[in-house]
């Protein structure tokens, strides 16, 4: 059992919780959850003896073993395989014994070891390595690949399946799902469920957090406050407490009776029945959980266009890809003015390209894309965040859109998304990938777009704000298509499935349950089936086009080469600091009033320093995924001419 006793901790001058008890049994599943700055990190780094407590008794089991998982890792030359092997440390002691033993033709203790190493399963770790790579989205080819040749996100990937092949006790999972998709999170839930230790979770996905918890701890008010239950039962029991705020509550109801004044609407409308059944599934569940969202900092709605078309987008017979090597085949795709769409498919299978091809961005290689006169698109990628102005204010970024609205207009809209105070006019160069997402929702949403376009959108995004954004999405009057691993947004605002998958679109029948098991079904018939991909394995190879692709594609390798090794050197220098930091001012001679002003410029350089880590790290992740995507195409192309 680990066990907290009148516990205070504080980071600078900043108390985290105090006088606060806990008991954690072992066994337990349990998310740790709480506004960004709570304390989730510190109470992980005070299991791992990184921190001790201002005051009161922490107590954990004595040779508990724990497994974290790293948020960094470097670039090795190891493959894949070998590096999550070596989370099995136990396993990797013996078989460095076994070694010594027999250079030294020691056979009393070859034997011996041998035994241990039977024991702990240790004839196994390859194939266990391999399931745990596969069940994340590695292939059988990228295991025996060195860790180096990956991009940010599959780093991280590595990292995870490293922490999930240690032998614990007590496992501690930080975002886990962040750099995941929606198959991969999938079979990590199934894989937790099995874990027999004693898990602690912190996460953004709530239905992840179903998934996988049966007890919560909310961090709030300087308070560690424990509830029984996943987390829509946590929501539950904390919005009994908190619809006592009358005034508050009212004002959400009126929210509520709003979207319920929609489905009254068009209830007995033939063209709009589906969308509206959709909307009272979701809102039901809205309303259940709604009160426990009362405080939330943000607040916004999407206004309906002036105009609409209908159809908006029509794709006929559109083969999607880059240059002439085809993605996805046969899309015959007609968005209407209230579809809502949700996009399904195994990772790399196409679903950017479609979305990208949908919107004109990547021209479609043959077929026809036809738009609407007044179709006006919201449209929101990783790379929407690159495009903003690093040196321009939030309210720049609005003016430059509209210059003749008001300063006050403005703003409070701008206070929707949790932009108050001067923050609105401050550069946003040192804002968090939160914050920059939040900036480039309200771009779009200000832009009143009748199609909004939504690939991973809940990124970065903390419980919160993808409440909110699920709440204004049901309020939405147009159409939307999204892609996201979030699979609570999914549910409440689509009411049509999609699946990208063999080079095809198409529609899927059953929810996201059954995905799953259409999922494993799909996995199975992959790894049977040793043919060529079926969109490109009839088609006749043009060997000189195919040789002059590759050698343009291979000279944009190397400046993206550089950029990431330059983005990772000056990451672990950042993560080196950081490290450094945390010890200076864990010294308790630092809190004393003759070293105030020390302790208040390493409280800045922290700062300063998470904030560009935060930055560089976004940077490291976003220049990987190009090459990875880059090297992915160039490999297809190489095996096209063999």
């Amino acid at each position: 059992m680990i066990v907290l006793k009148n516990a205070s901790l504080q980071r600078g001058k900043k108390p985290l919780f105090s006088q606060s008890n806990l008991s954690l049994y072992h066994g337990w599943n349990l998310g740790l959850i709480g506004q960004n700055g709570s304390g989730k990190s510190s109470l992980f780094s005070l299991f791992l003896g990184q921190l001790t407590l201002d005051q009161g008794e922490f107590s954990l089991p004595k040779h508990y073993r724990i497994a974290h998982m790293a948020q960094e890792i470097a670039a090795l030359d190891r493959t894949a395989l070998d590096y999550t092997i070596d989370g099995d440390e136990e396993y990797r002691h013996l078989e460095g014994r076994i070694t010594k033993a027999e250079n030294d033709s020691d056979h009393n203790l070859i034997a011996s070891l041998h035994e241990q190493l039977d024991s702990i399963d240790g004839y196994t770790a390859s194939s266990r390595a391999a399931k745990l790579l596969n069940g994340l989205g590695f292939s059988s080819e990228q295991c025996h690949l060195p860790v180096n040749s990956f991009s940010g996100g599959w780093r991280m990937r590595l990292n995870l399946a490293k922490t999930l092949m240690c032998r614990s006790d007590l496992l501690l999972l930080d975002e886990p799902t962040n750099h995941l998709d929606i198959d991969a999170i999938i079979w990590l839930e199934q894989w937790l469920k099995q874990y027999s230790g004693t898990l602690v979770l912190i996460s953004h996905d709530r239905e992840f957090l179903d998934g996988t918890v049966q007890h919560i701890v909310h961090i709030d008010q300087q308070q560690l406050n424990y509830y029984k239950g996943n987390y829509s039962q946590f929501e539950g029991q904390l919005a009994a407490r908190l619809s006592q705020h009358q005034a508050e509550f009212d004002k959400q109801q009126r929210e509520i009776a709003h979207m319920h004044k929609f489905i009254e609407r068009f209830r007995a409308k033939a063209t709009k029945a589906k969308q509206a059944q959709s909307r009272i599934k979701a809102l039901d569940r809205l309303e259940k959980i709604a009160p426990a969202h009362i405080n939330s900092p943000f607040h916004f709605r999407f206004e309906k266009a002036d105009k609409i078309s209908d159809p908006l987008i029509k794709l006929d017979k559109i083969k999607a890809g880059y240059d002439s090597k085809i993605i996805v085949s046969d899309i015959n795709l007609h968005l209407r003015s209230d579809s809502q769409i949700g996009l399904l498919g195994p990772n790399g299978a196409g679903k950017s390209t479609l979305l990208k091809t949908l919107i004109g961005e990547l021209p479609p290689v043959s077929g026809e894309r036809w738009q609407g006169e007044h179709c006006q698109i919201g449209y929101f990628c990783q790379h929407t965040l690159e495009q903003l102005d690093e040196h321009a204010s939030p309210m720049v970024h609005l003016q430059r859109i509209s210059p003749d609205a008001t300063e006050q207009s403005l703003r409070n809209f701008l206070g929707g998304f949790a932009f108050h105070g001067d923050m609105v006019f401050e550069p946003i160069a040192p804002f968090s990938g939160g914050e920059k997402a939040r900036l480039a929702l309200a771009l779009i949403v200000w832009r009143r777009p009748n199609l909004l376009v939504l690939d991973e959108p809940t990124n970065h995004l903390d419980l919160e704000m993808r409440h909110a954004l699920t709440v204004a999405l049901q309020d939405f009057e147009g159409a939307l298509i999204v892609v996201t691993h979030d699979r609570n947004l999914l549910r409440n605002t689509t009411n049509e499935l999609l699946v990208v998958a063999s080079g095809k679109v198409s529609a899927f029948d059953g929810d996201l349950d059954e995905y799953a098991s259409w999922l494993t079904h799909f996995r199975n018939q992959e790894s049977n089936d040793q043919s060529p991909d079926s969109a490109t394995s009839n088609q006749p190879i043009d060997k000189k086009e195919a040789r002059r692709f590759a050698a343009d594609k291979r000279k944009k390798l190397n400046p993206l080469r550089t950029q990431l090794k330059k983005s990772e050197n000056k990451m672990l220098k950042l993560q080196q600091r950081r490290t450094e930091l945390a010890q200076e001012m864990a010294e308790p001679s630092l809190y004393q009033e003759e070293n105030k002003e020390k302790l208040t410029s390493l409280i800045q350089e922290n700062t300063d320093n998470t904030q560009l880590l935060e930055e560089v790290e976004t940077q490291w992740l976003t220049v990987g995924e190009e090459l990875e995507e880059l090297e992915h195409l160039l490999k297809q192309t190489q095996d096209l001419y063999k």
